[in-house]
Formats: structure tokens, C-alpha cells, sequence
């Protein structure tokens, strides 16, 4: 089970970085400010990454919980 955790935290922060830089957000910041802009997008990532594959492999466990119950 922690390797499909590691997988799912590293597969939703890649797609949550993927997706937030598709939004191209770097035009509204000067170039001063673009070296902030990209760690602040990261941590943003991560955050909201790891938040999604938390959502998501709860949601598989209480379905697999509920399956256990119906038997």
C-alpha cells in the first residue's frame, strides 16, 4: 500500500504542476518576480497534489471498506 501511496502523491503533484503551468500565470509577474512565482507554483502543486491523492485513496478505501460490508 505505501508504494501506490508514493505513486498516487507523486502522479496528482505531477498533474497539478502540469495543469497550473498549461494556465501560463507567468505572463502577470515581472521578471524580478518570476524566480518566486516558480517556487510558489511548486509548493502550490504540492499542496494541492498531495490534497487530491489523499481525496483519491480515501475514496478508494471506503469503497473498498463498503464492498467488505455488502459480503
Amino acid at each position: 500500500m505505501a508504494v501506490v501511496t508514493i505513486i498516487s502523491h507523486f502522479f496528482f503533484i505531477t498533474l497539478v504542476f502540469i495543469s497550473f503551468q498549461g494556465l501560463r500565470l507567468d505572463y502577470f509577474f515581472s521578471k524580478e518576480k518570476q524566480g518566486k512565482f516558480r517556487l510558489a507554483l511548486v509548493l502550490f502543486s504540492v499542496a494541492i497534489g498531495y490534497l487530491a491523492s489523499e481525496f483519491f485513496l480515501s475514496f478508494i478505501d471506503s469503497i473498498r471498506n463498503l464492498l467488505f460490508l455488502i459480503k
